[in-house]
């Protein structure tokens, strides 16, 4: 029987629990299915695990990581997007193990960062699949490849209690990555709190995703969410879904009441590549909710995605901004399913004081935020970053944090821990932003606020503009930052050109002078520099967003210096 609504699941206190009752009470619902597109042509090749069969291969790869390792150690997920990569990390927990989500060695431009990450989390035991072995072989002393392990296996393995239940690492885009410590309380919490927010504790849905599952938000919402409820599943691989975003939008079309999430940059990406001949089988009136949570969440990306779709069926309701971080687990506030976007034109003098006040939206110089909800089972309060005051609603400052989500403290990183988790019970996110009518708006990153003459300009905001001057630049690939000079903060912007035109095409002159006129009359900054380099040259951390402080440093080492300057 596989009917389309999961019973009530009781309280568990971790992941492992939720699965042994699943596995019980409903061994034969579909729990994971993962979809892969061995071919440019493929429509898809589906695998499904059920509640049994996953509980007996978890139960079988957690038997023989006990093996290696004893409870407490850390084990380096190393495994590609799929079912092994689920099996793996419940197998870890399982087994009273501290899972370290990554993914194999290769994935483009990740390789340093794979490095350091396993240089400070210092695994015991690392889990890949067969066709990974040898690469990981050359990173790991003991590994275990999760698909080669019998059933046989299985045995009378209890779980180990521990506390820790993984360590996210950070993404990396304003400092080294650290790993935060999520407890299984945390996980758990967290799972509970984005399903009451996106409405999917009452409703059937199932879980769409793409999203790495070495990502925060991909192993909450594709791993941890649909095993507290009893959900089904449905995965793919990142490179698929950028390869043929239309494969995503497939799979929405073909589970009703649809739960999936992506970041800003994926939604511009579909409504500009899918073609109307891809358009043609699609059915999105079916789809519950899609979650953009990336920073900033655009009104005019909501609005290009639901124009290029509502033929297709897709309602003007089911995009939901939300803002979350890894050291929260991932989600802290959410819009709501159902409720129309809120958006919100603030002036942009007074935000560059510290102010949100109203706009008229057709104001060119207005600022254009989308509401990211409400606070999802925890408080949220905006602080004065340096005096900690408490500020009042419509005043920029840091948004703090609270809940039972919110992690342990950094991995081995006791000082950076005291900083950011703070004595007090609040996280400080180093994220900006304030309240306004009851939603939390996000501006910008502390670290990332860039500074001239006594105002404040946000990194994301310079860039948004600068990627709208000219049809030859790459939207989301861009990066706009500050650098020392002798008067002061120098304002430069890296971007790169889209794929469909070369270097030697564009009139990079015309260009620079349109983007510095733009820059000024909307910002009034004088942009100290303006480089345009070729797809792929600004980097970007392991969630896909672009690295501005690693952008910074390549700009300063020179690295940009050779064509496209202007």
């Amino acid at each position: 029987m596989d009917s389309r609504r999961p019973p009530l699941a009781p309280a568990f206190r971790t992941l492992p629990e939720y699965l042994r009752h699943w596995a019980e009470t409903t061994p034969e619902r579909r729990a994971f299915t993962f979809v892969d597109h061995p071919a440019p042509g493929s429509r898809g090749v589906h695998r499904t695990l059920t509640w049994r069969r996953l509980d007996v291969r978890v139960r079988a790869v957690a038997a023989r990581l006990a093996e290696e390792a004893e409870p407490g150690a850390r084990v380096a997920l190393l495994c590609p997007q799929g079912l092994e990569y689920v099996t793996g990390f419940l197998a870890a927990l399982t087994a009273g193990l501290v899972a370290v989500p990554l993914y194999p060695p290769g994935l483009p431009g990740q390789d340093d960062r794979l490095t350091a990450v396993l240089a400070d989390a210092r695994p015991t035991v690392a889990l890949t699949t067969g066709r990974h072995l040898g690469q990981v072989r050359e990173l790991c002393d003991r590994v275990v490849a999760v698909d080669e392990v019998p059933d046989a296996a299985a045995g009378g393995l209890r779980p180990v209690d521990g506390e820790v239940a993984y360590l996210q690492y950070t993404s990396g885009s304003t400092r080294t990555p650290a790993g935060v410590e999520i407890g299984h309380t945390n996980v758990v919490a967290n799972a509970r709190q984005a399903l009451g927010a996106y409405g999917a504790d009452v409703r059937p849905v199932t879980c769409v995703g793409w999203l790495p599952l070495y990502h925060d938000m991909g192993l909450v919402l594709s791993v941890a969410a649909p095993v507290v409820r009893g959900l089904l599943s449905v995965l793919m691989d990142p490179v698929a879904f950028l390869h043929e975003p239309a494969r995503w939008l497939r799979l929405l079309s073909a589970h009703p009441g649809a739960l999936s999430a992506a970041p800003n940059f994926a939604y511009d990406y579909c409504a500009s590549v899918v073609t109307d001949a891809q358009k043609a089988d699609l059915r999105l009136d079916g789809v519950f909710a899609l979650i953009n949570g990336s920073e900033p969440v655009r009104p005019t990306t909501a609005d290009r995605f639901q124009a290029a779709f509502r033929g297709q069926g897709l309602a003007a309701e089911t995009h939901c901004p939300s803002y979350g971080l890894a050291e929260a687990t991932v989600f802290v506030s959410a819009a709501r399913p159902g409720q129309p976007l809120r958006r919100f034109a603030l002036d942009r003098d007074a935000l560059a004081e510290g102010k949100a006040l109203p706009a008229r939206p057709d104001d060119p110089r207005a600022v254009l935020l989308a509401g990211c909800g409400a606070p999802a089972g925890q408080r949220i309060r905006i602080a004065d970053s340096h005096s900690q005051a408490v500020l009042s609603e419509g005043e920029i400052g840091e948004i703090q944090v609270q809940g039972p989500n919110v992690g342990r403290g950094y991995w081995n990183h006791e000082d950076q821990s005291r900083r950011v988790f703070g004595a007090d019970g609040w996280l400080r996110t180093g994220d900006l932003g304030t309240v306004l009518e009851g939603q939390l708006l996000v501006t910008g990153r502390l670290k990332d606020l860039i500074v001239v003459d006594g105002r404040n300009h946000y990194p994301q905001d310079v860039e948004a503009t600068v990627q709208d001057t000219h049809p030859a630049l790459r939207r989301d690939r861009l990066a706009a930052f500050g650098v020392a000079g002798g008067a002061g903060e120098r304002v430069v912007v890296v971007a790169e050109h889209a794929r469909t035109t070369s270097l030697a095409e564009i009139d990079v002159p015309a260009l620079v002078r349109g983007v510095r006129a733009a820059v000024s009359g909307r910002h009034g900054l004088r942009l100290a520099d303006v480089v345009v380099v070729p797809p792929g040259t600004v980097p970007r951390t392991s969630s896909g967003k672009v690295s501005r402080s690693l952008t910074r440093e390549r700009y300063l080492a020179g690295a940009y210096a050779v064509d496209g300057a202007a």
